[in-house]
């Protein structure tokens, strides 16, 4: 097993990567819980022992199901059931899941302890760790959330044995992303290595700007998103996450190329990494591109006016106020 730390003073927390990692769940239980309420969905199939008196609540599958709808439906159901404030919430499965019951475990008592195990690798190296958790609105991507940080993480790289190959893709994604954030190339190491050094990353990162602070080095985590979340709010794509977030990490490397802040060798060194992932680096065909842009406009991080994360001289930062024609340029680049 391979252990990393996202550093948070009293708050901090162990992220546990292994196989058989989610047999550790007695272990990272909140000293004092009574109950834990194991959220997951019907597709994931992995049971769980929490130890203590547990019930699951399912939850449904897709998009759809990541909305406020879902979370009142948790809330309730844990009510219902009893769970108190010195409770748990235990979450299994994907990015989905973990956002969902990280947030319902944020809103409900206004605050309830939660653990993630994290069943896909997109999860596994992004979504399940640093505490951020939300759900959609018809008008963009996790535009309603809180920062709610999990009492433990347990990557079970056993369970990933098991993930169809879309899935694996869309985990690729992400890993794609830590590439140009100083992650050295992981695609020779053994999955769990794998794993751990996103872990590593993406806990340094939290560690240091735990909630977006005026800094921006949490935001440069969402390289990559812009586009990403665009695409799958307007919804009319065959694309999952990592497989958007590919596509956004070539476009967000043309559009810091036409604003003079990399040249053409670094847009290159883009598509041969998304490429060496097997991940798509193009649009979908009959893309709306002005369909896109309104969406950018809805960005989490918009400040003033188009706000992207993007390379340069001094890495990935945040680039607030993006002339809208180098914007159509980029994407025709991508189209």
């Amino acid at each position: 097993m391979i252990t990393e730390v996202v550093a948070l003073a009293d708050r901090s927390y162990e992220v546990v990567v292994g196989p058989g990692a989610r047999r550790r769940l007695t272990g990272v239980v909140p000293v004092g819980a009574q109950r834990a309420a194991v959220v997951t969905q019907a597709g994931v199939g992995v049971d769980v022992d929490a130890g203590i008196e547990s019930q699951v609540f399912p939850i449904g599958e897709g998009e759809e199901a990541k909305a406020l709808a879902t979370v009142e439906q948790l809330c309730r159901g844990f009510a219902a059931w009893g769970l108190t404030r010195g409770d748990v919430v235990v979450a299994v499965g994907g990015g989905l899941v973990t956002d969902v019951a990280g947030f319902a475990a944020a809103v409900y008592h206004r605050g309830v302890a939660v653990v993630h195990v994290a069943t896909t690798l997109l999860a596994q190296v992004d979504a399940a760790i640093g505490g951020k958790t939300g759900v959609n609105l018809p008008e963009g991507k996790n535009l309603v959330g809180a920062f709610w940080q999990p009492s433990a993480v347990l990557c079970d790289t056993e369970v990933l044995a098991t993930l169809p190959e879309r899935e694996w893709r869309s985990g690729r994604g992400e890993m794609a992303k830590y590439r140009f954030l100083g992650v050295d190339d992981l695609l020779d190491l053994p999955i769990d290595e794998q794993v751990a050094a996103c872990v590593r990353a993406k806990a340094a990162v939290v560690a240091a700007d735990e909630h977006e602070g005026s800094s921006g080095r949490r935001a440069t985590l969402n390289y990559g998103h812009t586009l990403a979340h665009a695409l799958e709010t307007a919804g009319n794509y065959d694309l999952r996450h990592g497989e958007a977030v590919a596509i956004g990490l070539v476009f967000a490397a043309e559009l810091a190329r036409r604003l003079g802040r990399i040249d053409d060798a670094r847009v290159a060194e883009h598509r041969a990494v998304v490429a060496a992932y097997g991940l798509p680096s193009t649009l979908p065909a009959g893309t709306d591109l002005d369909e896109l842009v309104t969406l950018f406009a809805r960005d989490k991080k918009a400040l003033g006016g188009l706000t992207f994360v993007l390379d340069g001289p001094q890495g990935v930062e945040v680039v607030p106020d993006v002339p809208v024609d180098a914007v159509h340029a980029a994407l025709e680049a991508v189209a």
